[in-house]
This record gives C-alpha cells, sequence and structure tokens, in this order.
C-alpha cells in the first residue's frame, strides 16, 4: 500500500515526538536513580554550619529497619557540643543522656558548665511506618573548629532490629564505601561558603584537607533533591504528552 506524503509526513513528526519524549523521560530517571541512593541513608542538615553560630540541625530518618517500623531514635552528639535544645515532636517523647565534664568549661556566656548532652533519643508508641520519613530537629551552638567534621552517630530502634548509622571513614576511605555511614558535616569560617550537609560530600573533603574524619552519610542527595526530580519527571511526561496530542491533531 503506497504511503501519501501527508502520511509520511506525519510518521515523521511522530518518531521525531518519540525520540523527544524519550529524551525527556530519561534526564528525570538518571536523576533519579542517582538520588535514590543518597536518600536512603539517615541524614543531617545544619541550618549553618559557621564556627560559633547557632544552629538548627535536621536530622531526617527515611524509612524503617528493612520493612520494619521505626519505634525510636538515638542521635549521639559530638563531644565538642555541650548544649543540646531538642525540637518537642507532637507523637514522640524526647530524652536526653547527659554526663559530666571533668574538667568543667566555660560556656560562650562565661558561664561554667559541669555537664553536657551525650545523647538525644525520640521515642514513641506510635511506630513510623517504614515507608513514612520523620525530622527531628537539635539546637546547638556549632563549636570553634573551623575545618574539622562534626559527626552524629544514630541509631534507629525499630519493632524488630535496629539499624545502627554510626560507621565513620578511615583515612582516605570514601563514605560512599560504608554501607551505614554517621551523618556528618564540616565546620565552615565565618563568611565563609556553606559546605555541602551530604556526609559524602562533607567527608570527602574533610578527608581531602586532612581534617577529622569523624561522619556518616547525610543523605547526601537530600529528599529535596529527590521530590525536583520527581517534579522534573512529571513536567516531562507531561510535555511529552502534550506533544503526542498536538501532532495527532496536525495529522
Amino acid at each position: 500500500m503506497d504511503t501519501t506524503p501527508a502520511q509520511a509526513g506525519a510518521a515523521a513528526r511522530g518518531a521525531r515526538t518519540a525520540s523527544r519524549l524519550l529524551a525527556v523521560a530519561v534526564v528525570p530517571a538518571t536523576v533519579l536513580a542517582l538520588a535514590g541512593p543518597a536518600a536512603a541513608h539517615v541524614t543531617v542538615t545544619p541550618s549553618t554550619t559557621t564556627a560559633g553560630a547557632d544552629a538548627v540541625l535536621a536530622i531526617g530518618v527515611p524509612h524503617g529497619c528493612d520493612g520494619s517500623a521505626t519505634t525510636a531514635v538515638t542521635i549521639r552528639i559530638p563531644d565538642q557540643i555541650h548544649a543540646v535544645a531538642a525540637t518537642r515532636h507532637p507523637l514522640w517523647v524526647v530524652e536526653k543522656e547527659t554526663v559530666e565534664l571533668d574538667p568543667p568549661v566555660t560556656d560562650s556566656h562565661g558561664n561554667t558548665v559541669t555537664e553536657r548532652v551525650a545523647s538525644v533519643t525520640y521515642r514513641t508508641d506510635q511506630p513510623l511506618p517504614d515507608g513514612d520519613r520523620d525530622v527531628f530537629e537539635l539546637g546547638v551552638q556549632i563549636p570553634e573548629a573551623e575545618g574539622s567534621t562534626l559527626a552524629f552517630p544514630v541509631i534507629q530502634t525499630c519493632e524488630q532490629g535496629e539499624a545502627a548509622w554510626i560507621e565513620i571513614p578511615e583515612g582516605a576511605q570514601s563514605p560512599e564505601e560504608l554501607d551505614q555511614p554517621a551523618p556528618a558535616f564540616v565546620v565552615t569560617a565565618a563568611g565563609a561558603a556553606q559546605q555541602p550537609v551530604s556526609a559524602t560530600d562533607t567527608l570527602t573533603a574533610a578527608n581531602a584537607a586532612g581534617a577529622p574524619a569523624s561522619a556518616r552519610e547525610s543523605g547526601g542527595d537530600s529528599p529535596l533533591l529527590a521530590a525536583g526530580a520527581l517534579a522534573i519527571a512529571l513536567l516531562g511526561v507531561m510535555l511529552g504528552g502534550a506533544a503526542v496530542v498536538q501532532q495527532r491533531r496536525r495529522a
């Protein structure tokens, strides 16, 4: 059966549209593939990394323990941080563990501090389902330790089992080689550009600079990246669909 010029033109336009659709879909899929692994880790996102500044740390827990719901999250506080103000959460009870300081230290206000918060635990009797995520906020003062890495090991307790996000890279080891790295970030100087909050990025930078390597992956691709990638994917599908409809109308 012979093909008319109009039919041939419509077929060519359809092929071009399909190619564009494929290209649009491939980019978001690639972004999501890169974001996925980081999003699977517990993360720490500081409002600032500046030495001496007051900051709010957002600890993100993205999933349970191998399918089991989360019942408690214990966050270990670095030795350099003495005071912690835990943000109250309507579904969780907050518990603090304190230890004595020997010798005592003087804080930025001239007060003598004899003990510090060693860990903060959020506990609930309404377990967080494996498919849901939650964020826990801690108010702290970033220590005057420019270039050092602050790690916040996290123990995630579930109805069945637990996940210990406590691994710290040694020497030139990359955080990407760790299965359950501890969330961490690098302290920056006043006026300096803020460091990435991903443990993968910050620890790699710290190791390269010879700074102390205490850390765990923060979820480098943060949830915002995953959400952005999903939005791009949806937009691509919508645009592609609109293009197909337009081509069919022209044909």
